[in-house]
């Protein structure tokens, strides 16, 4: 393994309820978003799944 690569990637879950990041699943599964490679990608949770909504809209509409 490359000591460069964070030891978290992949590992980094959304918790819906708390708004918060969590390394590692630590709420139960129906509260949690992910996994997300990195810790930026995993913040970005909430605004991914809004434009993912959002486009699937437009397509029912279309």
């Amino acid at each position: 393994m490359d000591a460069n690569l964070d030891a978290n990637e992949g590992n980094y879950w959304y918790n819906v309820n708390t708004h918060e990041v969590e390394v590692g699943p630590q709420s139960d599964w129906t509260q949690l978003i992910g996994p997300y490679a990195t810790r930026a990608d995993a913040e970005a949770a909430l605004a991914k799944v809004k434009a993912n909504n959002e486009a699937w809209d437009e397509d029912e509409e279309s």
